[in-house]
């Protein structure tokens, strides 16, 4: 089966082709989300890419983009381990060479890999297996935490930016944000919350509406001195109802497969697992 595959840096372009089929699937949501952000003004710091691969009918079937220095993410292709993901690295390498992983669900991930691999001579490394986790109703934690969910306020800003580069220095140091931009973006949104505790912020949740009417929630960091008294689960707990009360059809989170603490106290509260995704870096 032949298949035609473009890439473009007009994120307005790519979310009128691709648009649909990235809400189709609350797998999609993660490039879904994306788009979003760029379309609102984030990720400008450089060129960023967008792709489409289309069927022999001219059907959509896979999409996928990058926003550097992040990895590129893909959707589902089919028939993964064939000519997509070789057509699709082909057409990547030669406007985006300096591309530096693949997230994707796992099938996908690893046969761009391969075919990066296979095109460059370099050695690929499977950095992160997640877990993406649903919910459409919300249970309370079986430990009740002292405190409660607060929007962030402004002074909090400061602690939430070094929250936020600890999480990534902690759970995605290959996919760094820039803190004191996504901090900003988020106040913007009313997208951040804190779990308080005697006045005292000890917990942060990112929490937030996406355009196609899915909660997101993330990422959510406790420092290492105040874990295990069941902040992160509450405050995941009590973000998630404040956006189904909000009109969500759903929640949606990410977890580390490595870290069974985070995947427990969120299956506590209600959430599912539905699909895996894993992130492989790559070394020229």
């Amino acid at each position: 089966m032949g298949y035609e595959i473009s890439i473009t840096s007009d994120a307005e372009a790519f979310a009128a082709v691709a648009g649909t089929f990235l809400a189709a699937e609350l797998e999609r949501e993660q490039l879904a989300r994306v788009v979003e952000g760029v379309l609102n003004g984030r990720y400008a710091e450089h060129p960023n890419y967008f792709a489409t691969v289309l069927g022999a009918g001219g059907e959509l079937v896979a999409a996928a983009l990058r926003t550097p220095p992040h990895s590129l993410i893909c959707t589902r292709l089919p028939d993964p381990a064939a000519p997509p993901a070789i057509g699709l690295i082909d057409v990547w390498l030669e406007r985006d060479p300096d591309v530096a992983g693949v997230g994707a669900e796992p099938e996908t991930a690893r046969a761009i890999a391969a075919a990066w691999a296979r095109r460059t001579g370099g050695d690929t490394d499977l950095h992160l297996s997640m877990a993406m986790h649903a919910a459409r109703a919300i249970e309370d934690p079986p430990r009740r935490a002292a405190g409660r969910l607060r929007l962030a306020a402004a002074a909090d800003r400061d602690r939430l930016v070094r929250w936020w580069r600890a999480f990534f220095i902690e759970a995605e140091p290959l996919h760094p944000d820039d803190a004191e931009q996504a901090v900003a973006a988020r106040y913007e949104d009313d997208a951040l919350h804190v779990w308080e505790d005697g006045g005292e912020a000890v917990s942060l949740i990112g929490a937030r509406l996406t355009g196609n009417g899915h909660g997101w929630i993330g990422p959510v960091y406790t420092p290492p001195e105040l874990r295990r008294r069941g902040y992160a689960g509450a405050g995941v707990a009590a973000a998630s109802r404040r956006l189904l009360d909000a009109g969500a059809s759903d929640c949606m989170l990410f977890t580390d497969l490595a870290n069974p603490t985070s995947n427990k106290i969120y299956h506590e509260v209600g959430y599912r697992r539905f699909a895996d995704w894993e992130d492989h870096r790559f070394m020229p």
